[in-house]
């Protein structure tokens, strides 16, 4: 199982998250796809690596950006 973050932009609403949301999960291997809005956060899970044109193509069609993965966090 894999789990990355991206970073979406021009998201600003309820709307919005649920159209990404709709979009990503259903790109073949992705078990879930969740949005923060307020950060602009989308974390995917999925069965395999996901491709990023692939998921650009699926936050595209949702009506927005993909800006790229997420910073990630060392602890």
């Amino acid at each position: 199982m894999n789990v990355t973050t991206w970073t979406v932009s021009g998201m600003t609403c309820d709307h919005c998250v649920h159209a990404v949301q709709q979009e990503v999960s259903a790109v073949p291997g992705v078990q879930s796809a969740k949005v923060e809005l307020a950060t602009g956060l989308l974390t995917v899970t999925s069965d395999g690596p996901v491709e990023e044109p692939t998921l650009r193509d699926a936050v595209d069609e949702a009506g927005y950006v993909l800006v790229g993965p997420a910073a990630q966090q060392l602890l």
